[in-house]
Parts: C-alpha cells; sequence; structure tokens
C-alpha cells in the first residue's frame, strides 16, 4: 500500500507542532529545522533514527500557514514537498489534515472545509475551550472518527500504570497533577493521562477553581470516592507530572518522551484513517473539555 498523504495547517504562537509532527513522517533537515524558533524540537528530533523512526504509513506531502516563508520554511526543515497558497486547495489532494495549530478558537475555521469533504482531521488539543464548541464541531463530522483529537500524553507510557504498580498503591484515591504554562492550552495534558488512569471514577460531584496571578487549580470530587487536583503554574519551573496516591500507597510518574508520545498519537490518527474508526472518542473528549471549561478564568 502506498502511503497516506497528509497536509499540515500552522502555525499558532508558541506552538512547533507543524515542524515536530512533519519530521515524525518526513524526516528533516538539520540546518532548517535548527532555526525552527522551538529549540527543544532539533533536540529530540537528533535523538532519533531516521528514517527508520518516521511512521511508515504517511507522509505529510502539503503545507499551509499564514504566511508564505513560515509555510516554506516548514516545508524545508520537514521535507514537506509541496507549499499551497490556501489551506482549502489541499481538498482533493491529501488523505488527512494535521490542523497542527493550538489556538482553540480558529479550529472551525479551519476544519470545517475538510470536514464537509468528509477528509479525517487531527485537530491539535484542545479540540474548544468549551463543550458547546466542541459539540459544533463535532456536529460537523460525517462519519464517526472523522475528528481525531487530544493530548498526546494520553500516549505517553511514562503515564501508564502498570499492574504491579496498581497492586501497590491499592484503590486508587486521589491524583495530584501539575503542568508549567496556562490552562486553556496545557491543562490538557494532564487531564487526559489523569482521567485514563482513573477509569472507575464515576461522575463530577462538584469542583472548585483557584485563580492566582498566572496560576490555576481545579479541584474535581468524582461520585466513585476518587479526588484529582489539577494546577497549571504558569511560568514557575515545575514537572509536568502526575502524583497517584492509593489506599496502600503512592507513585509519582514523570513524563519524559515527547517524540514518542507524538508519534503514539499520530500512529493512532494514521490507524484511524485506514481503519476508518474512531480512534478518540467523542464522549471522552467532551468530558475532558468540560473540566477544561470549568477552571478557566473568565
Amino acid at each position: 500500500m502506498n502511503p497516506l498523504s497528509l497536509g499540515v495547517i500552522g502555525l499558532s504562537p508558541g506552538n512547533g507542532h507543524p515542524y515536530s509532527w512533519s519530521a515524525i513522517f518526513n524526516g528533516y533537515d538539520p540546518v532548517y529545522m535548527e532555526n525552527c524558533g522551538f529549540p527543544v524540537i532539533p533536540r529530540y528530533l537528533e535523538k532519533q533514527h531516521f528514517p527508520e523512526d518516521t511512521i511508515a504509513e504517511a507522509k505529510v506531502t502539503h503545507v499551509w500557514a499564514q504566511s508564505e516563508s513560515i509555510a516554506a520554511h516548514v516545508a524545508r526543515a520537514a521535507l514537506v514537498p509541496n507549499v499551497v497558497a490556501s489551506f482549502t486547495d489541499m481538498i482533493g489532494e491529501v488523505d488527512g489534515v494535521l490542523l497542527a495549530r493550538d489556538d482553540a478558537e480558529t479550529h472551525l475555521k479551519f476544519a470545517a472545509p475538510f470536514l464537509e469533504a468528509g477528509i479525517p482531521v487531527y485537530i491539535d488539543k484542545p479540540l474548544a475551550l468549551t463543550v458547546a464548541e466542541a459539540k459544533q464541531i463535532f456536529a460537523m463530522q460525517r462519519y464517526p472518527g472523522q475528528i481525531f483529537s487530544c493530548s498526546a500524553l494520553r500516549y505517553a507510557k511514562e503515564f501508564q500504570l502498570s499492574e504491579i504498580q496498581s497492586e501497590q498503591i491499592g484503590r486508587l484515591r486521589q491524583i495530584h497533577a501539575t503542568v508549567p504554562k496556562d490552562w486553556g492550552k496545557y491543562a490538557i495534558h494532564v487531564i487526559e493521562p489523569l482521567l485514563l488512569i482513573a477509569h472507575d471514577r464515576g461522575a463530577v460531584e462538584r469542583t472548585q477553581c483557584w485563580h492566582s496571578d498566572e496560576t490555576t487549580t481545579l479541584a474535581v470530587k468524582y461520585r466513585g470516592g476518587f479526588d484529582a487536583l489539577i494546577s497549571t503554574l504558569g511560568s514557575t519551573y515545575a514537572p509536568l507530572a502526575l502524583r497517584v496516591l492509593g489506599e496502600s500507597g503512592w507513585i509519582d510518574l514523570f513524563f519524559e518522551d515527547t517524540y514518542a508520545a507524538f508519534k503514539s498519537a499520530l500512529h493512532q490518527f494514521v490507524q484511524g484513517i485506514i481503519h476508518r474508526d474512531e480512534r478518540t472518542s467523542s464522549t471522552f473528549i467532551l468530558e475532558v473539555i468540560g473540566l477544561i471549561e470549568r477552571g478557566r478564568k473568565l
């Protein structure tokens, strides 16, 4: 089977995903990638082995960004052969789209033409900032699973408890989660893996939120006897971490491997295209966005 053809849409402030995601499929040019504006990206790319560590089932073949110069640089850095003048020019040319912008307010505008055309779209996290906005986007799906959206950290091996670890801590009681930067864009990185660990949590009973300068903390009490404490810490130097507490013990989980998490998420998107099935549940995504909405400072 020939590789699928993917298009990538970028670039939102502070988000280098058009570079890194494209490189995970295509490989990269070290000279151009060094000047991508996101120093962490070339550092984790240089630890991989190309082409062995790419995703073989697809290639990024088209790129669009808000300026031709940005799109051209992404293309050179990540070996993308085609730069398009309008993002809708990809329709009819690609099998799927990577909407690699994390400014949620633009997602509907960029995703709508592709959804209407029946093209699968990976929408960068968060899909939306309110449940109402998310439902509006989901309503445009032509089939279940056409929209793929998540934090790649839901696939991070570092955030998955082994059977032995689960037995050691006993019945799950609490998870305390921390992540740097702002609530709207980054809380999702710990919310998704937290919910996947706490799979018997039950419904939300009540929440309480605190805002202080650039930090946000959301406390969530579930009917199943589980509590979550989720904090985004702004510019404070803090780990991206989960402290998982049970009746018999606790364990700290720290996120480390960005490339592996991104690759796992992108591979799931591609497999969803190939098998035409739903890889990220809309019900789960709406639950995640519901917590994001409860923690927003309006």
